[in-house]
């Protein structure tokens, strides 16, 4: 994870009060047929592949870190194309909005 990124997750943490660690997820959908799911949670689930970085805690299912390895988070606060953003080096594919991405 860039250091935006994890200045962006603790400010969002510290906001919203939704819990201590960011769950992401890969589940089926999207464009290309996998998606990122994140969400704020306040408590780990037996087999967390706990990750810390840039100050934020986040949490992976066993499953999702397949598809994960490798994978680096990073923020961008412009107006156009800003947001969090996936660099996974396993997508054969993504979509332009780099919300989804095929194997």
């Amino acid at each position: 994870m860039t250091e935006p990124a994890g200045a962006k997750l603790q400010a969002l943490i510290a906001r919203e009060q939704k819990g201590e660690y960011l769950r992401v997820k890969i589940t089926g959908g999207g464009c290309n047929g996998l998606s990122y799911k994140m969400k704020f949670v306040k408590d780990t689930k037996r087999g967390d592949i706990l990750v810390r970085s840039s100050g934020a805690q986040i949490l992976v299912d066993t499953k999702s870190a397949l598809y994960l390895r490798g994978t680096h988070l990073d923020f961008s606060d412009k107006m156009v194309g800003g947001g969090f953003k996936f660099s996974n080096p396993n997508a054969k594919s993504s979509c332009s909005c780099g919300e989804s991405f095929s194997i």
